[in-house]
């Protein structure tokens, strides 16, 4: 299967077969209904002269059409194009889910773009068919759909949680994209949800298959006590969001549903939550795709046979991933681990439930005090968080990739394989490789793959784009070790260096 479908034949077989697959990557707009569909949509087949297809749901929107009241394609997982690639239109689709519109309007998101909001409508409009006030006001027709469906929320809640800036304004909207009032929406519910004020209990949905006991051991094995909590099927974690304190809790049912209940101190921080919790579980990746392409490789064959549907991590902050990764740096994951949790209890902010991970000041201003190690590495730390606390350095999920790159490596102490971890786990970059990464190489070598860095690299480009996948599988893949101060490749202790060949630990 090639990916992304553009063409209009291999789309339209797409719908003929109801290919669940292609849920979230377009939307089928039908010319003689005046409705726009998801590509599984159990309904009869149109005729190809009466269909147009869409790659999002605002497009169709702005062509006049309304959302299909049977498959409801703002129900499907999100495209996973949006992490694939990189371009403009893809990192203000990032922003746009993570909120920028609502806290900072168009002006704030082309700013951030680095566009005059006049261009940036034009060249969204060209490439997605709407403009970013269009594609905003989907984002928050479907998180209210989702609020509607999935909580017990008072309709005006629901309406300031997805960002309306009115209650007149949500159904309005509700009306013109779905065909339905708020409360025929919420009619559909089937689910009993929590009453709580503030809180959210809902289904996440995602493209099967999916490791989840991979991920869930990965985050067992980095959890911050007070500010991380794991089980085999569950992780919870507080974390700071723009109103305030937050918690959520993303777990498993014994029908291999992901849940997703949270808190909130501010309604308007509930949708860029549940898109931060999509992002750590990369529930938005397309694993059937990944999966086959990796698998045509004979090498790596068995690793994909053994972990369908492998996942790539995300971040909770971009800010918290970059302090986690330096200090992570040369060390063990147990090392990160104990010095993380430590620098947490000391400098975090307590909440009447939990720990909040310490801001960029915190770190700047009395870091020295609680890390420990060479001098230059603790400098180096506390210089990355004093230029992300004043704003020199700027990190977000809307980053161009190569700009983020040199951004980090201009920094001292940030090293290449730092650089690139920070983009694989903050931006979901799906084609990164960790050459140096003394984990990825063991597995690489226990598999059969070359085991030093530069005929690993050369033989890893046959899998782009998907070379973080296949970073996951070799670190899967890697022989368990002893814990203890990490050896280089030789067996010799490793030079002081700031970044060099490590162990994934952050």
């Amino acid at each position: 299967m090639s990916f992304p479908v553009t063409d209009f034949d291999e789309r339209y077989r797409a719908i003929s077969a109801r290919d669940t697959r292609f849920d979230g990557q377009f939307v089928t707009a039908v010319r003689s209904t005046g409705i726009y569909c998801r590509p599984s949509c159990p309904a009869r087949t149109p005729k190809p002269q009466n269909v147009t297809f869409y790659p999002t749901s605002a497009a169709a929107h702005e062509a006049g059409y309304r959302a299909c009241k049977r498959c409801l394609p703002e129900a499907a997982p999100g495209s996973p194009a949006w992490d694939i690639r990189g371009d403009t239109a893809a990192r203000a689709m990032r922003l746009i889910s993570d909120g920028v519109v609502e806290r900072e309007g168009v002006p704030g998101l082309a700013m951030r773009l680095g566009y005059s909001s006049r261009h940036l409508t034009r060249l969204l409009t060209t490439e997605l068919g709407a403009g970013p006030l269009a594609l905003a006001r989907a984002h928050r027709a479907h998180t209210a759909r989702m609020l509607l469906v999935g909580t017990a929320m008072p309709i005006s809640d629901v309406a300031f949680s997805a960002g309306f800036a009115s209650i007149r304004q949500c159904n309005d909207t509700i009306r013109d994209v779905f065909g339905l009032t708020p409360g025929e929406l919420r009619a559909r519910r089937r689910l009993p949800a929590s009453a709580v004020p503030g809180a959210i209990d809902l289904m996440l949905p995602y493209r099967g298959p999916l490791d989840t006991s991979g991920i869930f051991a990965w985050m067992s094995a980095r959890a911050l006590p007070g500010v991380e909590e794991t089980t085999a099927t569950s992780f919870s974690r507080h974390l700071r969001m723009a109103g305030g304190p937050a918690w959520f809790e993303v777990s498993q049912d014994e029908e291999a549903r992901l849940h997703l209940r949270a808190r909130v101190a501010r309604l308007g921080d509930l949708a860029p939550l549940v898109s931060t919790a999509r992002r750590i579980f990369d529930l938005d990746a397309d694993p059937l795709a990944i999966d086959e392409a990796l698998s045509a490789h004979p090498e790596i064959a068995p690793l994909v046979a053994r972990t369908p549907g492998i996942r790539v991590p995300g971040s909770a902050d971009p800010h918290e991933m970059l302090i986690r990764a330096m200090v992570g740096q040369q060390i063990t994951v147990v090392a990160a681990r104990t010095a993380l949790t430590a620098l947490a209890e000391a400098l975090g902010e307590r909440t009447e439930d939990g720990l909040l991970f310490p801001t960029m000041s915190a770190i700047a201003e009395h870091g020295a005090e609680v890390l420990r190690g060479p001098a230059a590495r603790i400098r180096a730390i506390t210089g990355a968080a004093a230029a992300l606390a004043d704003g020199s350095l700027a990190l977000t999920v809307g980053d161009d990739g190569p700009e983020q790159r040199a951004r980090l490596l201009a920094m001292p102490g940030i090293g290449p394989w730092t650089a690139d971890y920070v983009r694989m786990r903050v931006l979901g970059d799906p084609d990164i490789l960790l050459p140096g990464d003394v984990a990825l190489r063991a597995g690489a070598a226990a598999s059969g793959l070359p085991g030093e860095a530069r005929p690993l690299t050369a033989w890893a480009e046959r899998t782009a784009p998907w070379r973080s996948y296949l970073s996951a599988h070799l670190w899967r893949a890697a022989p368990v070790r002893p814990v203890g101060r990490r050896r280089t490749a030789s067996g010799s202790r490793p030079a002081p260096t700031l970044d060099t060949s490590t162990k994934e630990n952050s």
